[in-house]
């Protein structure tokens, strides 16, 4: 069986801890990346010294450009794959009736079109081999309605979504396809917000961010054997966020 893994959004931040962890599970990773080359080629360096047994591969590709994903996905179709990782995300926020419509499509094509595109096209030698795993990372957002994030929400709505019908399509063909849905994680993404962050961390059950180590954690386990039987799920990873009702005394 296939040991093989392509992660979106490898080079650097979340989609780095998870490639990281997937390697560390003894997982052969290609990973892809954008903007972040440097990072990406010092993580693919990293890696190799550290298990030269392994195969690692780091693919410059631009999921926001359906011509690059195209040619990616042509260039992998007839390869096998053992797991899926669409980490590869883009924030956009706005209030709703601000909205510019070509960045909300924007986000909508990275977020989860790119996505639709890449399982597709690794779904073919899964439904083979009759084994597969899928983890989208979506976000809280999706859960819970937060002002300025419509957008960004309704992205990861449809990846939930679309994740949820997909582990009902694939799951007698020894294929699971699972949802992570992280609350704030502590990586560059969240650099924007540093002024704000000691009250959003009052707002959190368990008073702090997620670390990337803890998120990516979570990607393993579900490409690990005792994940078997785990398909269709959503799986917060929050620090209580989303068990909260928000309205505080």
């Amino acid at each position: 069986m296939s040991r093989r893994v392509l992660v979106t959004g490898g080079g650097k931040g979340l989609g780095a801890a998870i490639v990281r962890a997937l390697a560390a599970a003894e997982f052969d990773v290609d990973f892809t990346y954008r903007a972040s080359a440097d990072a990406a080629l010092a993580l693919l360096d990293e890696l190799k010294a550290a298990q030269p047994a392994r195969r690692f591969n780091a693919h410059s590709v631009d999921l926001s450009e359906k011509g690059s994903l195209d040619i990616f996905c042509e260039a992998i179709e007839k390869e096998s794959f053992f797991g899926l990782v669409h980490n590869a995300g883009q924030p956009y926020d706005a209030l709703a009736a601000m909205m510019a419509q070509d960045k909300a499509e924007a986000t909508m094509q990275v977020n989860f079109w790119s996505m639709a595109r890449l399982a597709k096209t690794v779904l073919r030698g899964m439904i083979r081999a009759r084994a597969g795993r899928i983890v989208a990372i979506g976000s809280v957002a999706a859960l819970q309605g937060n002002p300025g994030n419509a957008a960004y929400a309704a992205s990861k709505g449809a990846l939930l979504s679309y994740c949820r019908t997909l582990a009902i399509e694939t799951a007698k063909r020894g294929i699971t396809v699972n949802t992570i849905a992280p609350g704030f994680v502590d990586t560059d993404m969240m650099a924007a917000y540093a002024d704000y962050r000691a009250g959003m961390e009052k707002q959190i059950p368990a008073g702090r961010f997620a670390t990337p180590e803890e998120v990516a954690g979570v990607v393993a386990f579900l490409m690990s054997p005792p994940a078997a039987y785990i398909t269709g799920a959503v799986l917060p990873i929050d620090g209580g966020l989303t068990a909260m009702i928000g309205v505080h005394r």
